[in-house]
């Protein structure tokens, strides 16, 4: 929603345009007279209300419905670009005003929250808006850096979805982004697509790559602890699918600990989904089982993505052993359908995936006395521990 930090005669007429408003119903709107609204109109930038008028002005602004804020913001924007005539002189285009600046960072605020509930049609609509408006030889420091932040976002956008197609486009954004950040010098947000650009890796399948990327970002000074410990878990998570399922392990739980220590509740329980997993695909579902318990006990699940990782660990782990495998196709199909409802690509095709595993013959397991790994048809009750998340 737009703001006005500075009002001048150009900001009212705006103002005056997007209410609808003649010049002396406008300025009876504001308690002003007429000759004042008509002086605003003629000088427009060269005239500056009384601060008192100012005030008058910004509370005229905030009452104003949505449809009016954005015809505010449409005629400013016009007024602003070449070409146009401001009081008998012509406008050079110095990129986004004041309010602009205040509307894209809170736009961005909204992108987020759309993102992480997977409303991607609207956080696509919100930054096309901004990274159509304006060319980059347009903007000054801060417009650059919330180019770059829209960019980064559009990236994640693309990964969330997760096709073949929006991978590559999220891989470009992110090294547009990049380029644009270490431009400015933000070494944090450099990272922090250093970050996003391995878990590309991973995603396309390049494991072995992802992982030593992570490796690195999980010592870097330059990231969060929590970014540093995510990137550890991502190791592992890498590691795993790789084959290397106890070394994987190791990683996670270093990463689970380091979650501890934080007290970041959430991160503490999807790792323990990750191990849950990582213990599955090492044949020790013993352990899968305790850590899957874990995992849906103490975590909070908020948007559609969330759920369908822990529906997709639940079913991954419950079709392996025999007396659940039922159960676990089960919650495979759920899982599917919010995965197809919220567009999330790669989760669909990962279940898609999982889904041929169980095609054909299916050996079932059993626990071998003496030991926690699963070889033949004589399911023995898996023992489970109660998660106590970090405070």
């Amino acid at each position: 929603m737009a703001t006005v930090h500075h009002w001048t005669g150009l900001e009212a007429k705006a103002l005056r345009l997007a209410l609808r408003l003649s010049v002396r119903a406008f300025a009876e709107h504001l308690g002003v007279g007429v000759r004042t609204i008509s002086k605003w109109e003629k000088l427009q930038a060269l005239t500056e209300p009384r601060p008192d008028t100012q005030a008058i002005l910004d509370t005229a602004l905030a009452r104003a419905d949505a449809a009016a804020h954005l015809r505010f913001e449409t005629f400013l924007s016009e007024a602003g670009r070449p070409g146009t005539e401001t009081a008998g002189r012509r406008v050079t285009p110095t990129g986004p005003l004041a309010w602009e600046y205040e509307s894209w960072a809170d736009d961005l605020d909204r992108v987020m929250v759309a993102l992480s509930q997977q409303d991607f049609t609207f956080a696509d609509s919100l930054l096309s808006r901004w990274l159509s408006r304006f060319k980059t030889a347009e903007l000054d420091e801060k417009g650059l850096y919330l180019f770059a932040r829209s960019t980064t976002l559009l990236g994640d956008l693309k990964r969330y979805r997760g096709t073949p197609v929006g991978l590559r486009s999220a891989q470009h954004s992110y090294v547009g982004a990049r380029t644009v950040f270490t431009h400015l010098g933000v070494p944090r947000r450099v990272a922090q697509i250093d970050l996003s650009l391995a878990v590309v890796m991973e995603m396309s399948g390049k494991l072995e790559a992802a992982a030593r990327a992570y490796e690195t970002l999980a010592v870097d000074d330059r990231l969060s602890p929590r970014d540093r410990a995510s990137a550890r878990l991502w190791v592992g998570t890498a590691l795993s699918k790789d084959g290397q399922h106890d070394y994987a392990t190791r990683v996670m739980t270093a990463a689970t600990r380091d979650f501890e220590n934080l007290a970041e509740p959430d991160d503490w329980s999807v790792a323990h989904q990750k191990l849950a997993l990582a213990r599955r695909d090492a044949g020790d579902l013993t352990a899968a089982f305790r850590f899957l318990d874990v995992a849906c006990s103490t975590g909070t699940v908020r948007s559609p993505m969330q759920r369908v990782q822990l529906t997709t660990a639940q079913a991954h782990i419950l079709r392996t052993d025999p007396a659940t495998r039922d159960d676990g196709l089960r919650l495979l199909d759920e899982a599917a359908q919010i995965a197809a409802q919220s567009d999330l690509g790669h989760q669909l095709r990962s279940i898609e995936s999982i889904r041929r595993t169980c095609e054909g013959a299916f050996k079932p397991l059993h626990h071998r006395p003496g030991s926690s790994e699963w070889q033949t048809n004589d399911r023995r009750e898996s023992p489970r521990i109660s998660g106590r998340p970090p405070s």
